[in-house]
């Protein structure tokens, strides 16, 4: 029987997207790389979805994945709109876009939660600001058939 509870862990610091892949030259190649700000950020949804794990088996099966993406309030935000913005009545609409968050935590997550990010099958995301910016994951081993 697959060990069916759900995975937590938190992603510290402003969310960031996945980066587009750059192209530098080798000599007279032309070569693909990934952003540094991606690789260190993808690192770091590493680490915490490591500790989160705890020597668990990676999941093999179908996931579902829920994000709390939580943005830092800007600082040239009046008194008011800051209330309202950590009142949840203003909402966050600025980069990086959602589906970019999505594709750095998958990739992330990958080799350590789940074999490969295509087990993610279903979704839930939410995009707010927070005093603390961060975003939280919650990724929820589905029965297959489910």
């Amino acid at each position: 029987m697959p060990d069916l509870r759900p995975i937590e862990f938190v992603v510290p610091g402003e969310p960031q997207g996945k980066g587009r892949p750059r192209i530098g030259r080798v000599g007279q190649h032309a070569r693909m790389f990934t952003p540094v700000k991606t690789v260190a950020y993808e690192g770091l949804i590493a680490l915490a979805a490591q500790e989160a794990m705890a020597g668990r088996e990676l999941i093999s099966g179908p996931v579902m994945i829920e994000l709390q993406i939580l943005h830092g309030v800007p600082q040239s935000m009046s008194k008011k709109r800051k209330a309202l913005a950590l009142a949840g009545e203003l909402r966050p609409m600025k980069k990086p876009d959602t589906d970019n968050v999505l594709k750095a935590i998958c990739d992330g997550c990958n080799g350590v939660v789940w074999k490969d990010d295509v087990q993610n099958t279903d979704g839930y995301y939410r995009r707010r600001y927070a005093e603390t910016p961060c975003v939280k994951v919650r990724i929820i081993p589905l029965f297959e058939g489910a």
